[in-house]
């Protein structure tokens, strides 16, 4: 299906859905949707396949997705499929979310660098990397993982759980994939003398900074906006995935922001691109795309099939929500419409194959087909 090229600008909704109100509950017990609300998907079968995965000759699996490509002045450069339709950003808009932690002055406060500012808008593999960065700065700023709240998990990182393992080892707050975003909340709240315990849920100050700016920069009412707990249990605000593109397209270029959010913007992206293995990891698409295409193009993943991703030199952005969810596709969907809409060389295409046309291979490492573009 071709891209649709009108250059609409994206414009706030002026009837945003109201599914749930602003609320409030009690640390980790708010579920973000009225009891016996039901929320249905968008019909997604005219949406557009993305992604395909071949055994042999034949086409065993796809995965329809939409994708909109946005500049900084809100107009639609291209688009599949139903980009208006709600998406939760999930991990994706990490860099949206850590504004107010440079915006505040709670980064300069605490002299946090480019490699916390990193590590702000990461979903890290929980390497040693990542976990002592972070531990490090939580020791600066004088709290400890225990003040996180967004709970363990292991490593992703396989090498780094295996060896913890043989240590007997167990994974604490820092593995989290999100420990860097929840630092800077706690700093964040530190700075501005707000309460650390509860920084997660909807209503604490920190939440509603992020919300007003998240409202402000992607030129979306938020307030009836439907509204969930991530895996980090922080809320997920639900908003169109053109607003996603158009809120990340602004921080590419942020001339037309207030001065201290720009400022923000800049040193954000520049720490994004500066610091790959921190975004993600070494095995992590997003940290070998960037260092394939020297962090000319910045990516962020997020759960459930999401991805961003970011050109500064050109003040565009992308979003791509894969429709079932599949992580396996979502970043090789954000490269091809980058590729078709001419933003990758030939010889960036060349040098990204691996990522963006994964071989599947069986259990004794023979390939037997592949996870493609599918159009």
């Amino acid at each position: 299906m071709p891209p649709s090229l009108a250059c609409a600008p994206v414009m706030p909704d002026p009837n945003p859905p109201h599914i749930h109100g602003p609320g409030c509950g009690h640390h980790h017990h708010e579920l973000g949707l009225t009891d016996g609300v039901a929320v249905r998907l968008p019909d997604d079968s005219a949406n557009p396949i993305l992604i395909q995965v071949t055994r042999g000759g034949l086409v065993e699996s796809i995965h329809r997705g939409r994708a909109v490509v946005v500049g900084a002045d809100g107009h639609v450069l291209a688009s599949f499929g139903d980009v208006k339709a709600i998406t939760f950003p999930r991990s994706a808009n990490k860099a949206l979310q850590a504004l107010p932690l440079v915006e505040t002055g709670a980064a300069d406060a605490f002299g946090l660098g480019s490699e916390e500012l990193a590590l702000a808008c990461s979903s890290h593999d929980g390497e040693p990397i990542h976990t002592t960065r972070v531990a490090a700065w939580l020791s600066r700023i004088g709290l400890t993982q225990d003040h996180l709240e967004c709970g363990c998990h292991a490593p992703y990182s396989v090498p780094t759980w295996e060896a913890m393992l043989r240590r007997g080892e167990e994974p604490t707050t820092l593995h989290n994939n999100c420990s860097g975003k929840h630092a800077g909340m706690v700093t964040t709240a530190l700075h501005r003398g707000e309460a650390i315990r509860g920084y997660v849920n909807y209503q604490h100050r920190v939440q509603q900074r992020i919300l007003g700016v998240m409202e402000q920069v992607t030129a979306q009412d938020l307030t009836g906006a439907p509204w969930g707990i991530d895996g980090c249990s922080i809320p997920t605000i639900g908003l169109p995935l053109e607003a996603l593109a158009f809120g990340m397209a602004r921080m590419a270029d942020p001339q037309d922001l207030p001065s201290a959010r720009a400022d923000a913007a800049q040193r954000l992206l520049d720490a994004w691109g500066a610091h790959p293995e921190l975004v993600s990891g070494t095995e992590g698409f997003d940290t070998l795309f960037m260092q394939t295409v020297g962090s000319r193009i910045l990516s962020k993943a997020g759960a459930e099939g999401v991805s961003v991703g970011v050109i500064p030199e050109q003040g565009i952005a992308i979003a791509v929500k894969i429709d079932d969810g599949a992580k396996r596709a979502a970043g090789p969907a954000m490269a091809a419409v980058l590729r078709r809409l001419g933003m990758l060389s030939d010889a960036d295409w060349a040098a990204l194959q691996p990522l963006v046309n994964p071989a599947l291979r069986n259990r004794a490492g023979v390939k037997v087909g592949a996870v493609e573009a599918g159009f």
